[in-house]
Parts: structure tokens; C-alpha cells; sequence
């Protein structure tokens, strides 16, 4: 089916809201007046239909920003991946370097630290739309519930990411005394002031404890709408919620709530090109060529068999030499990355006979080498998964290069994963550890890893310190490009360390740094200008 966009909030914090309808073919905009929010949500049908347009929302190209501001698309590479330590992008590695060193953090007058804050509480003012309006509409009470439950965990997800960039650690937060979020909680245009981070923190839990109720007595109207959030999606927020404040009872009580039904995908499934939705998708992206960003998606970009691997020699990522080495070779992850176990006839190592100038700069391989192109050629053309086109087309290959992202259609149509069984797993790994349990942690891991046939012959033993860096390394491997490694570095208040290919890494010089905990304003975007000059409360505080 078309994700049919009702009614769509633009921007808030400064911005007008528009209402956009979806013809036969295309989305268009009209004025804010030709629809009212009653009419597009007087009915539980026309309601369904606005929570549509806030999953449209998560993929589509927010003008005022220019490209490339793409919601999710946007905030998963260059918020998330771009600034930690395993996701590489060389060839524009220079060029983005501000943003992988986490210099525009304090520029509270640039687009890069204005757009999730502005996109977040876009999402957040359609949600309280719904919250607001939905009780008056026609339709039955179970499919209100169903309505009311999804928009609470639509807000909900916006708040936790909100928490993630725009505040501090817990740990560093006077157990959440510190500033937490202006907490928007209906849809007029008034100022508000910040609240605590405690009192974000439990307005998320407040919420996620609302929806889990309501979706308890409702009609399931999701289906197979992966984009939609149902009560799984609701307990995944709130475990995600829950491990950032350190409250690890509850995350580990949600995660586990949260895989019900979704079992961990197969190998078959896992190779198939992260493109559809799988067993394991509690929440994705649409991704039907029948309404896709283009130019702008994720897959254009970022896929292997997208439009700037075929067309041009930036490749489509790379993961981080020293953890996929980390990795045994009969993993069915490490697959998926053109690893140099791969090809053991040639030595990756920086000054041999086998590499050349173009990889010592950016990993690029095989270029004056014929024999090792065709090898690595012949590799990609084997993990082809059936359907798609081939993967760099363009000829560029790159040491460590990722074969994981694919897309279905030109230039970059695909669905993409948002939330995972597999990141729930790896959730109760890490409560277990820090509530103290290191065998249920180890069993966690294995669930992960050996029961899902990833591979057979993993098993964990370790405990202590050996046994966190097993869970950081694979939830690294795991999640990898998915959007997390920077919030996770920082929950965990460690350091982003990123080597070049002469110190034995797989990074360009450019970016080639460590980033303590310290850095960045302790590795957290300051509000931007707009809010300010926009809130009456910020802006009067910030007067003082």
C-alpha cells in the first residue's frame, strides 16, 4: 500500500506547520488552511492515514534544509555513524570531516545542529495532533486505541532521540537534575521551558505506559505496515529509554517484551540485502519505489548496489578494520564486508608490494593490481543476493567495504530497519552485565550469535571487562550502520578511536583521531539559535 500522507507537521521551533495530501503518484502540499486538523482527523480511516504521513516524514527531504536532510536517512549516518568509530566513509572523509570530529557541536547557528531537533519536534507536533483530536473522531474505540497508542509511541521515539543528542549522560546529569527537553506536549504553537532530564525520562516512560495500555484493547490496524509502531515498537522505545537512563530492570523487562513475535531472521534472510522487511523488523522504514526520497534516500548513498556506488568511486562504506578482524571468519556478518581473510593470496598490510598509493590514502584495492580486482570482482558477484543488481558496479572496491545495504531499484529504493530483534538481544546482553548477572549476559550473546546459526560454533565464557568489550563488539558488528554506535559510545562514556591505515586501521588521515568523552561539549549538540529566538523561556535564560 501508499503511505498516504493527510496531514504532515513541516517544522516547529519557528516553522509553519503544512498540511499535505498524496495524489494518485505524488505527495503535494498545500496551505495550512485548505485541510483543518479536524477534518483529517475526524475519522479513525483519515487518522491511520496521518500516522502515515509521520512515517512519511522519517524519510523524506526537509527542504528548508537542503539535501540530503532526509529524517532517519539523515541522523542514522551523519548524526550516529559519521562521529563514532567503526563506520568509514573515505573517499568524502575530508570534506565531512567537521562531522566525524565532532567539531559543529557548539555551532548552535548551523543547519547540522538545528535539523534533528527541528525534525524530532515536527514528529513530536504531529503525534500531539493525534493525541489531542483522536478521541473526538468516528470510529470504533478499539481502533482509537490502536491510533492514540501508535502517535504516544511516535513521540516517544522522537523524545528519546531527542535525549540522546541534545542532553547530557545520565551519569553526568545530577541523576537527572540537569536540563533535559522542552517537553511539547500539545499542539499549540506557546513556548515552554525545559524541563528536567528526570522529568523527560518519566514523561517517556508515562507515555510508553499509556500506549502499551491502550494497544492491550485495540483493533491491530498496523498489519504488515512495518513503518507504523504497534506495542512491540512501544516496548522497544522504552527499552531504549530505560538502558540510557541506566535503569536497567526496565530495559531488560521491555526488551525482552519487545521481541515477542519477531524472531531473529535467518542466515538466507540475513544475506538477503537489509532491503525488506524481515521476521526480525519491529519497526522500518517504507520502501516501495512507489513513493521513495531518490536522490536522497538512504540506499542512493549508502547501499552497495546504490546509485554512488555504481556511478562513482566513493564505494558505500566501510567498516572498522580492527573490530571486523576481531571477528571470526565463519561469521555470516563478516560476509557481507570484503574482508582481506577473503584473499589470502595478497597482503593488506601498508607497506606491501600488493597495495598501492590509492589504498594507503583511502583503501581503495586492486586498482593496479589486475589479478586481486578480478578476485575481489568475483566475490561481489557471488554474494549478488538473487534479484538485485550487483554491488559497485562502478569498479571501486574498498578494503573492509560493506556488502550489507542493498536496494531493490534504482537509484537508491529500499525499506530500511529502524528497530531490530537483533538490537533487543544485545540490550539484555548489556543489562544483565550491569546488573551483575555475566551468565545471562553470556547466554544473551549466544542467543545472538549461535542459536540464530550466525555462527554455529560461537560460545562466550568471558567475564569482567572481556566480557563488555564482547558485547560492544558486537553489538558494533550487528548494528553497524544502523545508527547507534555514537549514542552507544557515549552512554558508555567511552572515546571514538579511529586509526589510519599506517597505524594499522582502515581510516583516512582526515579523521584519523581519538575523541574523548570531553570533547564535542561532552559529545552533545547544543540547542540551536532558533529555538532560542523562538522560546520565550529559552530565551529569556539565555538573556541571564
Amino acid at each position: 500500500m501508499k503511505i498516504k500522507n493527510i496531514l504532515s507537521a513541516f517544522f516547529l521551533a519557528g516553522f509553519s506547520l503544512i498540511v499535505s495530501s498524496c495524489s494518485e503518484d505524488f505527495f503535494k502540499t498545500m496551505p495550512t488552511e485548505s485541510v483543518s486538523d479536524e477534518t483529517a482527523l475526524s475519522t479513525t480511516d483519515n487518522a491511520y492515514a496521518v500516522l502515515n504521513g509521520i512515517a512519511k516524514t522519517m524519510t523524506t527531504q526537509q527542504a528548508y534544509f537542503g539535501s540530503g536532510f532526509c529524517g532517519e536517512n539523515h541522523v542514522m549516518i551523519k548524526m550516529e555513524e559519521y562521529p563514532a568509530e567503526n563506520y568509514n566513509y573515505n573517499y568524502y572523509a575530508s570534506g565531512w570531516a567537521p562531522l566525524f570530529n565532532q567539531t559543529f557541536n557548539t555551532a548552535s547557528n548551523r543547519i547540522y545542529c538545528s535539523y534533528a531537533w527541528a525534525y524530532y519536534y515536527n514528529l513530536i507536533g504531529q503525534a500531539n495532533m493525534v493525541i489531542a483530536r483522536i478521541d473526538a473522531a468516528s470510529g470504533s474505540a478499539e481502533e482509537k486505541n490502536f491510533i492514540k497508542a501508535s502517535a504516544l509511541t511516535f513521540r516517544s521515539f522522537a523524545f528519546e532521540k531527542l535525549i540522546r543528542y541534545y542532553c547530557h549522560r545520565w551519569k553526568d546529569s545530577n541523576n537527572g537534575a540537569d536540563p533535559g527537553l522542552v517537553l511539547k506536549l500539545d499542539d499549540s504553537t506557546n513556548s515552554f521551558p525545559l524541563s528536567t532530564l528526570l522529568e523527560t525520562y518519566n514523561q517517556i516512560y508515562q507515555d510508553l505506559d499509556k500506549a502499551i495500555e491502550l494497544f492491550g484493547n485495540a483493533k491491530d490496524m498496523r498489519g504488515s505496515d512495518v513503518w507504523i509502531p504497534n506495542v512491540n515498537v512501544a516496548h522497544a522505545v522504552y527499552a531504549r529509554a530505560a538502558l540510557s537512563r541506566e535503569d536497567y530492570k526496565t530495559a531488560l523487562e521491555h526488551a525482552t517484551a519487545a521481541k515477542d513475535g519477531y524472531p531473529l531472521m535467518s542466515n538466507d534472510a540475513y544475506v538477503s540485502g537489509f532491503c525488506k522487511p524481515t521476521s526480525e523488523w519491529i519497526m522500518g522504514s517504507f520502501g516501495s519505489a512507489e513513493e521513495n526520497n531518490w536522490y536522497w534516500s538512504y540506499g542512493t548513498q549508502y547501499s552497495c548496489n546504490g546509485y554512488y556506488a555504481n556511478e562513482s568511486d566513493c564505494g558505500a562504506g566501510t567498516i572498522g578494520h580492527e573490530l571486523i578482524t576481531r571477528i571470526p571468519n565463519e561469521d555470516i556478518r563478516k560476509k557481507l564486508f570484503l574482508t582481506e581473510d577473503k584473499f589470502p593470496a595478497y597482503d593488506f598490510s601498508y607497506n606491501s608490494e600488493d597495495v598501492d598509493n590509492y589504498f594507503r590514502t583511502f583503501g581503495i584495492i586492486g586498482i593496479t593490481n589486475e589479478k586481486m580486482w578480478e578476485d575481489v570482482d568475483a566475490y561481489i558477484s557471488s554474494m549478488t543476493p538473487d534479484g538485485l543488481d550487483r554491488a559497485y558496479s562502478s569498479g571501486t572496491f574498498y578494503l573492509d567495504g560493506q556488502l550489507k545495504f542493498w536496494v531493490t531499484d534504482l537509484p537508491g529504493v529500499s525499506y530500511l530497519p529502524f528497530i531490530r530483534t537483533s538490537e533487543m538481544v544485545l540490550i539484555e546482553a548489556e543489562c544483565h552485565y550491569f546488573l551483575g548477572d555475566e551468565v545471562a549476559a553470556q547466554a544473551s550473546l549466544e542467543e545472538l550469535n549461535k542459536k540464530s546459526g550466525r555462527n554455529p560454533n560461537y560460545s562466550c565464557t568471558k567475564t569482567g571487562d572481556d566480557l563488555f568489550n564482547e558485547i560492544k563488539d558486537y553489538r558494533a558488528l550487528e548494528l553497524w550502520g544502523e545508527g547507534f554506535e555514537w549514542s552507544d559510545l557515549k552512554r558508555w562514556n567511552l572515546p571514538a578511536v579511529r586509526k589510519s591505515f599506517e597505524e594499522g586501521g582502515n581510516t583516512h588521515v582526515s579523521v584519523a583521531i581519538t575523541i574523548k568523552p570531553t570533547d564535542g561539549n561532552n559529545w552533545t549538540w547544543k540547542i540551536p539559535d532558533a529555538e532560542i529566538d523562538y522560546n520565550d523561556y529559552l530565551k529569556v535564560a539565555a538573556e541571564k
